[in-house]
């Protein structure tokens, strides 16, 4: 009888005690989540940052045009984008922490194949295993950050994750750069080894797994596929557009081609029980606006980071070296301000600062456009990498934990794989479209050029034969010293006028999205309240 009254006693005991250790762990594991994750997506960030300044050398070294540039931006981008939806449902499905660190190790073995390729074919099938390997990676770090952080944390918390993240990446292109005149831009994929080592070691020991237990999600392999093919017919198309015109049937059949296989996707998507995109959430104005936002502000931002290494080194004389230097205004502003915008959505309406940063970012790729050949750092680049680097820092925080708050913790990886799929398809639609009109805008204005420095008929058929090289465009070898110079004056002038319609295209894209964000975002922070319905109507 009298151990009976103690046994009830002893039970609450225990789990008193037991829960603030559990609640110890896991507070304790939070430096420990953000370290890993940081790290992790510091390894697809510097990927790209550092890629696009080896480009012009990577062009030259493998002497192709500037659609082998495009395809070792875009094999990357086309996966990533494609699967990175697979990616978030991979994670909620079999676990956060273990598709995490899967995806770490195979972008880090791909990332070897890159550093030893031999030609440009081998280098764009290892970048396109790296974007399986960074579609696997990139999406579970915000899910993992979701998972662990409550949602009061959370904004501050993915904040955190942004800022440091892009301060991490504020010397990859430094770097990069320098790995380019001192040895080769092959050394710059050999980066992502250390940080690869070292993320997957704090992940083991101090991540703690999570994933989706209510048993109803699945992988979407049939909507991956689909979705690959669909992405991969248009950049296709449009990559060689630059090449062959709008009216070639390559061309005219890849971009056609790909209508179908979008609508496929998009009826396997409405039909399938676990979608890797349900269309139910983009029922959502908010959740619709921020995507829309992130697909014409990444689109612009894209597009400005691949061409403007182009005119650093090919058109102002910069070294590798200089070129990736010329990026830290910008990934410095954003790194040192994103914890502080990550908090704005907290305490503002957020079409505030969904509407501002575009803008801003806007002014700073006008900016961007209107230096000439020649002109100082410091009057020219400099403020202008700093002004876009300002309006990424309001936004890029804000817009991800707008996205963020339209997901239960149960389908965060979903959540985040689509706005991080949207934000990679939209480099790599920009790669391969804005790619086309600098190729175009180039080719029209060397043939006038040329034609007014009054150079030779053969001398003028041989340059325009190379005219898809954009910078790497050279005079032939037999011209006299003073034609020499006039045959490059036009390939350069040529260049910039291409550049600055490229710049100013993104400008107004990035103005669009301002636009978009402030007639499709709540006017109050507050969007709890409406949270429940729009899950529901997921399921």
């Amino acid at each position: 009888m009298s151990g009976g009254p103690t046994q009830p006693s002893q039970m609450p005991a225990r789990e008193s005690r037991a829960a603030p250790r559990d609640a110890s762990c896991a507070e304790r594991a939070k430096p420990w989540v953000l370290a890993a994750t940081i790290l992790g997506s510091s390894m697809a960030f510097i990927d790209g940052s550092v890629v696009s300044v080896a480009l012009p050398a990577m062009q030259s070294d493998l002497n192709t045009s500037v659609r082998g540039a495009q395809w070792i931006a875009n094999g990357y981008l086309l996966t990533l984008g494609a699967l990175i939806l697979v990616g978030g449902a991979a994670g909620d499905r079999y676990g956060r922490r273990r598709v995490f660190t899967l995806g770490i190790v195979v972008f880090a073995a791909a990332s070897i194949v890159c550093g030893l390729a031999p030609n440009v074919s081998t280098l764009i099938a290892a970048r396109a295993v790296q974007g399986v390997g960074g579609a696997l990676m990139v999406p579970e770090s915000l899910a993992i950050i979701s998972a662990t952080f409550a949602e009061s944390e959370r904004g501050r918390a993915i904040g955190t994750w942004a800022g440091f993240s892009a301060l991490t990446t504020a010397l990859g292109p430094v770097l990069g750069g320098w790995l380019v005149d001192a040895s080769s831009w092959r050394t710059i994929f050999f980066v992502n080894v250390p940080l690869a080592l070292l993320a997957v070691a704090i992940a083991w020991r101090h991540v703690p797994e999570s994933r989706d237990d209510s048993g109803q999600t699945g992988v979407d392999w049939v909507g991956g596929t689909l979705v690959t093919l669909a992405l991969g017919a248009l950049a296709y198309g449009l990559t060689l557009e630059s090449d062959l015109g709008w009216s070639h049937p390559i061309v005219l059949g890849c971009v056609l081609g790909s209508v179908p296989l979008f609508a496929a996707f998009i009826w396997w998507e409405g039909r399938t029980r676990s979608p890797m995109m349900p269309l139910a959430l983009f029922r959502s104005r908010e959740f619709s606006g921020a995507n829309l936002l992130t697909l014409l502000l990444y689109f612009a931002l894209s597009g400005a980071m691949f061409f403007l290494p182009f005119n650093l080194i090919g058109i102002q004389g910069y070294s590798a070296t200089e070129a990736g230097a010329a990026f830290l205004p910008f990934t410095i502003v954003m790194g040192g301000l994103s914890r502080w915008s990550g908090a704005l959505v907290e305490r503002y309406d957020p079409r505030l600062p969904l509407t501002v940063g575009p803008l801003v970012a806007a002014a700073g790729l006008v900016l961007i456009a209107l230096p000439g050949i020649g002109q100082s750092y410091w009057t020219s680049f400099f403020p202008a990498m700093s002004v876009l680097g300002l309006g990424m820092a309001i936004a890029v925080a804000p817009l991800t934990t707008v996205v963020m708050r339209a997901a239960t913790p149960q389908h965060s990886g979903v959540a985040s794989g689509i706005n991080n799929a949207i934000a990679r398809v939209a480099g790599m639609l920009a790669v391969a479209l804005l790619g086309a009109v600098a190729v175009g805008q180039f080719t029209t204005s060397l043939e006038r050029q040329l034609t007014d420095a009054h150079v030779s008929a053969v001398a003028r058929e041989s340059v325009l034969a190379e005219a898809s090289k954009l910078t790497a465009t050279q005079a032939p070898p037999n011209l006299r010293e003073d034609e020499r110079r006039r045959v490059m004056r036009a390939v350069h002038l040529s260049f910039l006028r291409s550049f600055r319609l490229v710049m100013l295209v993104s400008a107004a894209l990035a103005a669009l999205g301002a636009a978009i964000a402030w007639a499709s975002l709540p006017a109050s922070p507050a969007v709890a309240g409406s949270r429940q319905f729009r899950f529901r109507a997921t399921r």
